[in-house]
């Protein structure tokens, strides 16, 4: 029996796993929920669905912060419970192909996958703009320029690529989460209310950046800081634009900086097909156009964002041509 091939792009909040024998991109929360004395109790979505309702012995966390692993041993737990309860067979010698933010050490994702004892055969990497610009269906062997957005949970990754590889990238700590302690943080500046992450990030996702838009409305329940009890408030569309504006405008001056550093040939192509908004932050209500407007340049969105990388890493594994993309860590090489 051939050993099994996975893509794996471990994202801050979500990690997504391509499986090569059943063609299927599987997704969850990147949550572990941890009591004490008795280690991982849950993971993926049912950790989430834990995370602030808790108790004291039992500590909900992400195992991945900005880009790389955070806590390797519960990262690799969680990532064979993963594997083992997607998949049928034996996963002893699998081959993975993973997925490489910019700045983050390639043997951090050779040593996670190492350590699940699952004895892998093989462990190529990938660049993640190389593998998100395959999932947008794109040709990036091409001599023509390409941009990407990418914007995650905990950063935003903003690349040119042309001829299989990257021209330039930028990688900067702002993305999902920093939006939504910027929602939290402005609710209890304004009306002393104190709302959880979860709530703030449903907020943001309704709501989106919709400057002028007092008509738009979520109810929510926070804390009256004054009075210690839960109470119900209505956040308009125009105060959450106002809450995230300085967030989304980092990510758009990143954006405009990228564009200042890149070759003139280049630009006119990125002119001429436009921005690719991609990660799990793409689907933002109002982000594609403030992007738009600031750089005078057309914004394409995609469908299922999210998943892009997955969709790149899953053409890597069943199209020969595009093997040649990947990389080993000289760990491998040399072993």
């Amino acid at each position: 029996m051939s050993a099994q091939s996975f893509g794996c792009d471990f994202g801050t909040s979500r990690i997504k796993i391509y499986s090569k024998e059943s063609d299927t991109i599987y997704c969850e929360k990147n949550m572990v929920a941890i009591e004490e004395k008795k280690g991982m109790i849950a993971y993926g979505d049912e950790a989430f669905d834990m995370h602030e309702k808790a108790p004291s012995n039992i500590e909900v966390l992400y195992p991945m912060s900005f880009g790389t692993v955070a806590s390797i041993t519960y990262m690799q737990e969680f990532l064979r419970s993963f594997l083992e309860s997607h998949t049928k067979g034996n996963l002893k010698g699998s081959e993975f192909v993973v997925a490489l933010p910019t700045d983050v050490q390639d043997r951090v994702f050779t040593t996670l996958i190492q350590g699940t004892g699952l004895k892998s055969k093989n462990i190529q990497l990938i660049d993640k703009p190389v593998a998100a610009g395959l999932g947008l269906g794109l040709d990036v062997t091409q001599a023509q320029g390409v941009m990407l957005v990418d914007v995650g949970a905990d950063t935003t990754e903003i690349s040119i690529l042309s001829l299989g590889g990257m021209v330039t990238s930028k990688l900067i700590k702002n993305g999902g989460n920093k939006i939504d302690e910027a929602i939290g943080s402005a609710i209890r500046r304004e009306f002393g209310y104190f709302i959880g992450n979860k709530t703030a990030e449903i907020l943001k996702n309704e709501l989106g950046y919709m400057p002028g838009d007092t008509a738009s409305k979520r109810e929510i329940c926070g804390r009256n800081m004054a009075l210690g009890l839960p109470a119900l408030l209505d956040i308009t569309a125009d105060f959450v634009a106002s809450a995230i504006e300085e967030q989304l405008k980092a990510i758009v001056d990143a954006i405009k900086m990228i564009l200042e550093r890149t070759p003139p040939e280049l630009g006119v192509d990125i002119i001429r097909n436009g921005i690719f908004l991609t990660g799990g932050m793409a689907n933002l209500k109002g982000l594609d156009g403030m992007i738009a407007q600031a750089t005078n340049i057309r914004v394409n969105m995609v469908e299922a964002p999210e998943e892009c990388v997955a969709r790149g890493l899953a053409r890597v594994i069943n199209e020969k041509e595009f093997r040649g993309l990947t990389f080993a860590t000289k760990e491998q090489i040399y072993n």
